[in-house]
């Protein structure tokens, strides 16, 4: 049955498009999964932007990220998903070994940017064939469309920290008025 699934959706990706978008564009795997990136994206940078800078040290017990850690986290996997599981050259000055120490709104709202513009411009460069090719994620064998999935997956995850976050600071999210 599993591998019934991922056949089909191997084909789904390998189609040139399965449906037609707002704006006209053939709807393809790539571009739904770089829509729900750039959905999510946009409210992670809005919530880092309306998160005051003292709250960027607060956490909720002891043992969680700090919010200035979490969306510097989102941030650090957006660069390491594609350099660590896809081969994309990281952009001059990114040493992400440093990044999760950034507690400067500024720098992190701007970080953030940052990455989301790496993911953006890398993915709509990478010819369609890249994303078949085989590459690594968390110990297993993969398709880089995968990587793209679990870039999107993590991000999520963090996103809802960072709601619950900010909610626990009486921040509420832009966009949910």
């Amino acid at each position: 049955m599993r591998a019934a699934l991922v056949r089909s959706f191997i084909a789904l990706v390998a189609l040139p498009g399965v449906g037609i978008a707002q704006n006209g564009q053939p709807v393809t795997p790539r571009s739904e999964l770089m829509a729900h990136f750039d959905m999510s994206m946009r409210k992670v940078v809005a919530l880092a932007q309306a998160m005051p800078e003292s709250a960027y040290r607060w956490k909720p017990e002891p043992a969680a990220m700090e919010v200035g850690q979490v969306f510097a986290h989102i941030a650090n996997y957006n660069f390491g998903y594609l350099s660590g599981n896809m081969g994309v050259m990281l952009p001059a000055g990114i040493k992400r070994d440093t990044l999760e120490a950034m507690r400067n709104k500024a720098q992190v709202v701007a970080l953030l940017t940052r990455s989301m513009e790496y993911v953006k411009q890398s993915v709509a460069a990478m010819p369609a064939e890249q994303l078949e090719k085989q590459t690594q994620l968390y110990g297993r064998t993969v398709p880089q469309w995968a990587v793209l999935m679990q870039l999107v997956a993590h991000m999520n995850e963090h996103l809802g920290q960072s709601i619950a976050y900010a909610r626990a600071n009486k921040i509420v999210p832009p966009w949910s008025g």
